[in-house]
């Protein structure tokens, strides 16, 4: 694992919304500002960035992905 292989931060136009974390059964997402059922864990970082995008709304523009 290299250093920027376990975290992604989601930008969007108002700054960060959330982030993506490398979890041992999958990629762990955490949504900011979600008090309630504000993630969960996905199978894929693929699958974790569309929910990422999907808890955004309908008419959100697609968050950009940085490893950290």
């Amino acid at each position: 694992m290299t250093q920027n292989d376990g975290t992604w931060v989601a930008v969007g136009p108002a700054g960060a919304v959330g982030s993506i974390h490398r979890a041992p059964d999958g990629f762990r997402v955490e949504l900011y500002g979600h008090r309630e059922g504000g993630g969960g864990v996905y199978p894929s970082l693929q699958s974790a960035k569309g929910a990422v995008h999907a808890a955004l709304g309908p008419l959100a523009t697609r968050p950009e992905f940085h490893a950290h």
